[in-house]
């Protein structure tokens, strides 16, 4: 990492969604450009900087929350005209601020994502794609999923306009006209699409879980250049721009991601990209652009977060000289700065006490209506592949107090190193109430982002509920539920390995289509919630626990699911008819059992089962071994097996820490897929359940199998 930026906080409007911060072309070759940047108040403010200071150009007034921005402008004049998106209506703005265009565009759901293109624009809401040119309607696309951006490629080497949309099921599709041309596969859910500015055919894509990679795109076929993996566990990325940050004539990638990192990727000699500087901000970056703001001739990074603050991380060098004694002087410009904030802290104090007094001396008025504050809540539960834990975030525009969890389901809290908050269990009688899991988490002042992580057991479903009161007067709280289901370790895959042992479910019956999507989408994650397009549909899934595998078709009036895990098989089965039942609709259900895939199951099972036993016993022996160290004065007279142990010893503790209920949860999953295997034979074998567990007591998997197949 080799460039030094030194990061300076502009403004601060309302809460601001993702892509909703752009810099307008600059005026003639290093000059300051404006900043336009639109909230949920409906408000988009254009301001410049002079002096350190930002001054409006214009505001416009509040209306309805704004979910998107982009910039037009006609073909080969600077793009400079205003684009904002608000419910299903999309306005245009002179940079000066003179509305020019009002277009409705007449959808039933709002615009979630928005491209603009010389006459033609581009919207899409949900599942849907259109495209206008000079606001008269030309193309409509369905799609299979969820649609989390757009951009639309348009160079000379393609003979029209090629849109290329983010959709949810880890695939960008192509389109042409109204057509699907094709689609790529990436390695997860994309959240967003920008253009590689250095060529015109290349698009950069980020990933709910972190990962970034550049496509490029032809007419018929597209090439991955590279991928960027998330190794270190990192936030999703909300945005990317390119632009030449390190001055080296090569387009650097900027990145904002929903943990606060700010990240610049160079490229090496071979071409790679490789980061050269990281930053982190308190809260999720929702907007990210490179160029030229604060001062001339100094290129600088420009942010935008969830609360709706405007950050720069600039090139320009930072005015504090250390002077005689390393005491910082400041400039008298810095100083004055300080004065006039120091003046408009006092004047906030006493607007405060005042109100409070009002407030009091109303609260106590017969006729007083006591009104609850609202406030914005950021929330997403994803599935982590990694470790197979849900991750809930949550961020909210004011500092929390706490935050309350609870759960009708049995669920592990894991430990999460960037949570600072003081956690106390609750004892919880599940019989009564169904309550599994009563857990605060009291947070520190100043916190407006926690993430909590949480493992579910599949096959048990239920809800998982989050209250969230921030520090508000009067006091306040906001529920968000996050539904746990039956099958929720699954995660969607591209494809899956067919030459796997598998075992069969079917299911006849008089259902409708939407009736078993609908039954899919309560049973698995990832699944889109509208009913696909056509007459039948195929899902891949792999469980992010144990690796086994899942395909899922169905159509009206039947059902296959085709398994190499006979639990996952048992689980659907209950679950379906369960659904089948509440509608009263009578199924035929057929089963074929393949009995290998048992002995492949544990065979998958094995490798995770001895790295915890083993890591239990080293576990173990660390006091022992703590305390003849400390007898003996040194550790050299122990075997270098045990020495390591010593050496490791914090990993070793911290790492057990992290996995409770590792070895009960790998425990639980082998005595459900021995009770699975014969209860599909029509025996019931819990009365062995004892004698599988002295055998897993003293684990060898060559005798787990012989008992797997002498029971």
């Amino acid at each position: 990492m080799d460039l030094r930026l030194n990061r300076v906080d502009y403004i601060q409007v309302g809460v601001t969604s993702q892509k909703t911060m752009r810099l307008l072309p600059p005026l003639g070759k290093k000059t300051t450009q404006k900043v336009a940047i639109a909230d949920h108040d409906g408000i988009l403010t254009c301001f410049g900087i002079k002096k350190g200071e930002a001054v409006p150009v214009f505001k416009t007034l509040p209306g309805q929350k704004i979910a998107r921005m982009d910039l037009g402008g006609a073909a080969g004049t600077p793009q400079e005209k205003i684009f904002v998106c608000s419910g299903s209506q999309v306005r245009g703005f002179t940079k000066k601020g003179k509305q020019f265009l009002t277009f409705e565009a007449n959808l039933t759901e709002s615009i979630n994502a928005m491209h603009v293109s010389g006459a033609d624009l581009f919207v899409c809401a949900s599942y849907i794609y259109n495209h206008y040119c000079d606001c008269k309607d030309q193309d409509y696309y369905l799609s299979g999923d969820k649609i989390n951006d757009i951009t639309c490629l348009s160079t000379e080497n393609l003979t029209h306009l090629v849109p290329v949309l983010a959709c949810q099921d880890r695939v960008l599709r192509v389109l042409q006209r109204s057509e699907l041309a094709y689609d790529i596969e990436v390695p997860g859910p994309p959240s967003v699409l920008e253009l590689y500015k250095d060529k015109g055919e290349e698009i950069l894509y980020g990933t709910t879980d972190g990962k970034i990679g550049l496509v490029e795109i032809g007419e018929r076929s597209a090439a991955t250049k590279w991928e960027i993996d998330n190794d270190k566990k990192k936030g999703g990325i909300l945005c990317i721009d390119s632009y030449d940050i390190i001055g080296d004539g090569v387009s650097d990638i900027l990145v904002g991601r929903d943990d606060g990192t700010v990240e610049v990727y160079g490229f090496d000699s071979s071409n790679e990209p490789t980061l050269r500087f990281e930053h982190v901000l308190s809260e999720s970056v929702t907007s990210i652009q490179g160029g030229c703001v604060g001062k001339e001739s100094y290129d600088e990074v420009l942010t935008a977060t969830y609360t709706g603050w405007v950050t720069g991380l600039t090139t320009e060098p930072q005015k504090a000289e250390a002077g005689p004694g390393d005491e910082v002087r400041m400039s008298k410009e810095t100083q004055s700065k300080v004065e006039a904030l120091r003046a408009e802290l006092e004047q906030l104090q006493v607007k405060v006490l005042q109100g409070r007094e009002q407030y009091q001396q109303t609260s106590q008025s017969s006729t007083a209506v006591s009104a609850v504050p609202v406030f914005s809540i950021n929330d997403k539960f994803t599935l982590c592949q990694d470790d197979a834990s849900y991750s809930l975030t949550l961020e909210v525009q004011t500092a929390i107090d706490n935050l309350l969890l609870q759960s009708d389901v049995p669920i592990d809290l894991l430990d999460v190193d960037k949570n600072s908050a003081v956690v106390s269990f609750s004892e919880c009688d599940s019989e009564p109430n169904g309550n599994f899991l009563l857990a605060t988490y009291r947070c520190q002042a100043n916190t407006t982002r926690i993430e909590l992580k949480v493992r579910s057991i599949e096959g048990q479903y239920g809800t998982l509920q989050a209250y969230i009161t921030p520090r508000l007067q009067p006091k306040t709280c906001q529920v968000r539920q996050y539904q746990i289901k039956p099958l929720s370790l699954h995660q969607r895959t591209h494809s899956i390995d067919q030459e796997r042992p598998m075992n069969r479910l079917s299911l006849v019956g008089q259902f409708s289509f939407a009736e078993i999507h609908s039954w899919v989408v309560f049973c698995l994650p990832e699944v889109p919630e509208k009913t696909p397009a056509g007459e039948s549909i195929t899902f891949y899934f792999h469980n992010t626990f144990l690796g086994t595998q899942l395909e899922a078709t169905y159509c009206k009036g039947e059902g296959h699911f085709k398994s190499d895990n006979i639990s996952t098989i048992s689980i659907l089965s209950d679950v379906l008819s369960k659904e089948a039942t509440k509608k009263k609709i009578n199924l035929n259900i057929s089963y074929e059992i393949n009995d290998d895939s048992v002995s492949h199951t544990l065979n998958m099972i094995h490798p995770k089962l001895e790295y915890q036993l083993l890591l239990a016993r080293k576990v173990q022996l660390i006091d022992a071994l703590k305390e003849l160290q400390v007898h003996e004065g040194n550790a050299d007279f122990l075997i270098p097996e045990y020495r390591n142990i010593l050496d490791e010893s914090a990993n070793l503790l911290e790492e057990y820490k992290k996995q409770p209920a590792h070895l009960e949860r790998l425990y639980g999953m082998i005595t459900d897929l021995f009770i699975d295997k014969f209860k599909f034979k029509g025996q019931n074998v819990k009365t062995k359940v004892s004698a599988l567990l002295e055998i897993l007591d003293n684990y060898d998997l060559n005798s787990l199998l012989d008992f797997f197949n002498e029971a």
